[in-house]
């Protein structure tokens, strides 16, 4: 039944495990409410956040975690796992609704990136993590090497707002306070962006304070796009 998903994914994976995961909720509503992939998904998606943080943190022993957080988002955001998901050709055994179906669910963004997270949760299951890290670097080493090679240099502000055209957000604003004396100043930045105000970071100049403040909202935004 999944003899071309199993070679797609070059490893074997039960038949029953691999139905799991393939089990969008909306199919789940429509047959009487069997089980869903979304355990699977939870699964799957710190298995696979894993993976990558101990990939990069290894690849680039001289960076900080403000420079780790953004290149991981780059290789785990739902854009990159949904291509993932359509190289391998998941939407094709994708067990979704009919209302799904008839809005071209296959091919959306956010049911293919939930899928192969389930995925990789049926696959640590089976084969542990090892063998899961194996996989899942088969597939994402590309992904890494990209947004390395682009993000490895990037200061916070450059990564915020090379995340917001990537996700059709306008460029970041900074608004500046300083404060102190002349010969000790302070300074706090916010970033406003697509008119939402995020948390302000501070710094003893006007750039250390707008570099804070771009990877809080980086941080932010990240997250946020992760989980649609």
């Amino acid at each position: 039944m999944y003899s071309g998903l199993t070679e797609q994914l070059g490893i074997s994976v039960k038949d029953k495990l691999l139905e799991l995961a393939l089990t969008h909720r909306s199919f789940s509503y429509e047959a009487g409410g069997i089980p869903t992939n979304e355990r699977l998904e939870f699964l799957g998606d710190s298995v696979l956040g894993l993976v990558v943080t101990d990939e990069l943190y290894k690849k680039f022993p001289d960076l900080d975690e403000s420079r780790l957080s953004p290149l991981r988002s780059g290789v785990v955001n739902m854009r990159a796992l949904a291509q993932i998901a359509r190289d391998l050709k998941l939407g094709e055994y994708l067990r979704i609704g009919k209302g799904e179906e008839a809005t071209n669910g296959r091919d959306k963004n956010s049911i293919l990136a939930d899928s192969l997270e389930a995925l990789v949760g049926a696959i640590y299951l089976e084969h542990g993590y090892i063998r899961s890290s194996e996989v899942i670097l088969k597939w994402i080493g590309s992904a890494i090497d990209s947004a390395t090679a682009q993000g490895a240099g990037l200061d916070g502000k450059t990564a915020l707002q090379e995340l917001a055209a990537s996700i059709n957000m306008p460029s970041p604003e900074y608004e500046i306070v300083e404060s102190g004396p002349d010969h000790d100043k302070s300074f706090v930045a916010t970033v406003i962006l697509n008119n939402e105000r995020f948390p302000a970071g501070s710094g003893k100049s006007k750039r250390e304070a707008e570099q804070a403040a771009a990877r809080i909202a980086h941080e932010a935004i990240s997250n946020r796009e992760n989980k649609k």
